[in-house]
């Protein structure tokens, strides 16, 4: 009798790892897409321009300030005070620290103010207006 041919008595001791691991292919993939698909920040109306450059560097902190006034610091929600407190440590770590400020067209000019306002006080020289270039 050959060696690979077992006795109806005896245990089957192979495991097939094949589908096992098909599965978790399957999962790696799907966990990768859900992750890249709810990490998109908070969506606001940019407001127009006739010329806008990229001002994304490495290490840029983003600033988005929804219509109805609130605060996000890199799509998390803040008050002033957390974003001063926020902003004071990122600045320490990184001198030259830009940031993005995006705000939505219709949002209120004195929230806008009050974010550079903050900026100011911490001495942030690199500060980035987001808008959308206009169409010709």
């Amino acid at each position: 009798m050959s060696a690979d041919v077992k006795d109806d008595n005896q245990p089957y001791d192979d495991i097939n790892i094949t589908p096992m691991l098909d599965l978790a292919y399957v999962l790696l993939v799907t966990f990768i897409i859900m992750t890249t698909a709810s990490v998109q920040g908070v969506k606001v109306t940019s407001p127009v321009t006739q010329a806008a450059n990229n001002l994304a560097k490495p290490q840029t902190r983003g600033i988005t300030i929804t219509e109805q006034g609130q605060v996000y610091l890199d799509a998390y929600p803040v008050s002033m005070d957390e974003l001063k407190t926020s902003l004071a440590q990122y600045k320490a770590a990184n001198p030259n620290l830009p940031v993005v400020l995006k705000a939505d067209a219709a949002a209120q000019y004195d929230k806008v103010m009050e974010v550079l306002n903050v900026a100011k006080s911490l001495d942030i020289t690199e500060i980035g207006l987001v808008t959308k270039r206009a169409q010709p």
